[in-house]
């Protein structure tokens, strides 16, 4: 059993003036008890939590912290978006015309379809239909 963690869950996460931050504080608990499995990330996602975390706060200090939190987490598996990876969300991302998901999105469908990870921590309901989501 393994989970993938989307953004909006460590922006929260370390953001106690984030409507979702007790919300997104279970969550990672329950994750960081083993109730998932193995706890995994991407390259990306770090990308797009950083940026979002700075644009949100307007705090360098705070998105810096957010990604030393994930980066220096051993219990988190961080993977990259290879080529192959890449070229399948790009073409999911091209088919998708009627959501609004976005291309950071379709890196996490690829990698969860890639390491056969069933389950993603999400506030994001884009992920519907796709993948099972813990909100």
């Amino acid at each position: 059993m393994a989970v993938f963690v989307d953004t909006g869950i460590f922006v929260a996460l370390r953001n106690a003036d984030d409507e979702l931050h007790e919300r997104s504080k279970e969550l990672m608990k329950r994750a960081l008890k083993s109730e998932f499995g193995r706890i995994y990330t991407s390259d990306y996602v770090i990308d797009e939590a950083v940026t979002t975390a700075l644009v949100r706060t307007k705090r360098h200090d705070f998105a810096v912290d957010l990604g030393k939190y994930i980066i220096g987490s051993p219990r988190i598996v961080k993977l990259r978006v290879e080529d192959n990876c890449f070229k399948e969300a790009w073409e999911k991302f091209r088919s998708l015309k009627d959501k609004t998901m976005s291309f950071t999105d379709c890196t996490s469908l690829a990698l969860t379809e890639k390491f056969g990870i069933k389950l993603i921590l999400s506030f994001d309901a884009g992920f519907d239909g796709f993948i099972s989501r813990v909100c």
